[in-house]
């Protein structure tokens, strides 16, 4: 299946494999809602973050490079310019995704201490009441332990599960935002 897949992608001299994106300008590859703001501040357009990300993740681990056809003429300043904005941008959902990651390591850890708490609670009620416990104790320190394993068992699931597309986003962001961006202008053939 990946030979498929790497063969609708061209390929450079040394093998890496080239997302080529076309423009008419470089000011289609941004956001229209932040037309004031410098280049490198920019938000980059949503479809062209998402082709980027679905394209790189098609790929996986496979060296590539980002190549960028623009029909109008590009000044060096503003390839310059364009790499620093493509590479800021990517960092930025880095760190996003860097502050989701602990989020959910901050709810896994809240989570685990409530299933202790409970835990702790349904020994206090077993050792406080012993053996003259009426029906409705039992029940209410069966509960407790109950309680307290949901807790447990949804902080290890989020921790152990939930952890690693929040990894391998924040790699796939780095990866991104490290990649080497060529420019050529679209009456050019050369890789």
């Amino acid at each position: 299946m990946k030979k498929e897949i790497f063969e609708r992608y061209a390929h450079s001299d040394n093998g890496n494999i080239i997302i080529d994106i076309s423009a008419e300008k470089v000011e289609d590859l941004y956001n229209d809602f932040d037309k004031y703001a410098p280049y490198v501040k920019k938000e980059l357009d949503q479809d062209l973050v998402d082709y980027i990300i679905d394209s790189v993740k098609e790929i996986g681990h496979t060296p590539f490079i980002i190549r960028f056809r623009l029909s109008s003429p590009l000044e060096p300043k503003l390839t310059s310019r364009l790499q620093s904005s493509v590479g800021n941008y990517f960092r930025y959902l880095r760190e996003l995704e860097i502050d989701r990651l602990k989020s959910m390591a901050r709810k896994s850890f809240y989570l685990f201490l409530i299933g202790l708490a409970f835990i702790t609670a349904s020994i206090w009620v077993n050792t406080l009441y012993d053996e003259h416990m009426t029906v409705l104790q039992k029940v209410f320190a069966e509960g407790l332990i109950v309680a307290g394993w949901v807790s447990f068992w949804e902080a290890t699931a989020t921790f152990l599960i939930d952890w690693i597309p929040h990894r391998n986003k924040i790699r796939m962001f780095e990866r991104i935002a490290s990649s080497s961006l060529h420019f050529l202008q679209e009456k050019e053939t050369s890789a």
